[in-house]
Formats: structure tokens, C-alpha cells, sequence
């Protein structure tokens, strides 16, 4: 007998007699009296730059947070209006690093980890245009912002391709200089309406 079968054999005769565990259980945690309030906190501690605007005011937020003169590409079903808009039909990766930013909605926002949550539906888009643009503007509906990530898993479709947003795009080498924008925007600016 091996040496690794020897440690199976006593593990399995160690646990044998043990009762078996209960369901289990995901804790859930309060987000607080405010969870929108939390989620802009988060969002902004990932050096984003995040506005809370009313419905009426989203347009001009949305303009305001562009570079003037902007080619912006935006998802089908935004319903917004954008200046310089560029509708994505299957732009490839050289035509969307052409362009200047994107415009998209997300599926929900989670307030304990300042994460904003895509599943590329209607007004959303695919993966590819939040990924190449240098700048990534986001739209938060109040009422999307759950406390934690495992409320934000009773609302989403697992089966559909899900992108988790916690800030610009930002990785460090081992000398943990910070470096921003190597795969995926360097700039995250959240508009939550409402």
C-alpha cells in the first residue's frame, strides 16, 4: 500500500462515523440603511467615477461624461440618444479601438462590492465592446443595486455570459506598480439613476 493510499484510508475511516452536514447555506449580510449610497461609495474606492442623476437629467450626464467630439459606441436596445454614436454591428476589435468610448446599461449593480454586473441583453451588448474602448460608461438604474453578491445571483441567468465590472480595468507587476487600461478601459465612469 502507498503512502498516499494509507492517508485516503485513514481520512475515510476518521470521517466514517461522522454526521452528515447540513444544507448548505449562503450568509447573506445587510447592506446597510442605503444600499445605493454603499454601492457609489464602493464604486468610487476602485477610482472610478461615479453620479447619481434622475431620469431626466441621464442625457446631459451621459454627454458631460464623453470626451467632446467623442465617437462612442453604443448596444442595440440603449434607447438614449448619444452624440457621435456608433451602432455595433459586429464592429471588430480594430474598428472598436477607434473608437473613444462606449455607452451601455448594466443588469444590476452590487452595493457591497461595488461591482456592476452585465449579461449582455438589451442595452448592454456584447462583451467585446466594454472590453476595447478606453472608456466605459455606465448606466445604474436604482432600483438594479442589490446588497450582496449572493442577491445579485438570484437574479441573473448563469447560463448567460456575465461580465463583473469593479472598476477601470487595472493590474500590478511584482513590484505592484499599478498600471491601468491593459485589458480593458482605463476609464469607468457610473451614472446611477434614479
Amino acid at each position: 500500500m502507498s503512502a498516499r493510499s494509507e492517508i485516503l484510508a485513514a481520512v475515510r475511516a476518521a470521517v466514517a462515523s461522522a454526521p452528515e452536514p447540513p444544507g448548505a447555506t449562503v450568509p447573506r449580510r445587510a447592506a446597510g440603511p442605503d444600499p445605493v449610497a454603499l454601492f457609489c461609495e464602493r464604486v468610487a474606492d476602485y477610482r472610478a467615477v461615479v453620479e447619481r442623476c434622475s431620469a431626466a437629467d441621464l442625457a446631459d450626464r451621459v454627454r458631460a461624461a464623453l470626451p467632446e467630439g467623442a465617437r462612442v459606441v453604443v448596444p442595440d436596445g440603449l434607447d438614449l440618444h448619444v452624440p457621435g454614436a456608433v451602432p455595433d454591428h459586429h464592429l471588430s476589435a480594430a474598428d472598436l479601438d477607434a473608437v473613444d468610448a462606449v455607452v451601455t446599461r448594466a443588469r444590476l449593480g452590487i452595493a457591497e462590492t461595488g461591482t456592476v454586473v452585465l449579461d449582455h441583453g438589451p442595452g448592454q451588448g456584447r462583451r467585446a465592446i466594454t472590453l476595447v474602448p478606453d472608456r466605459h460608461v455606465c448606466i445604474v438604474g436604482v432600483d438594479q443595486v442589490v446588497a450582496d453578491v449572493p442577491d445579485a445571483f438570484d437574479l441573473l441567468d448563469t447560463s448567460r455570459p456575465l461580465t463583473w465590472i469593479s472598476g477601470p480595468s487595472a493590474t500590478s507587476d511584482i513590484e505592484l506598480d499599478r498600471v491601468e487600461g491593459v485589458h480593458g478601459p482605463r476609464h469607468l465612469h457610473v451614472l446611477v439613476v434614479g
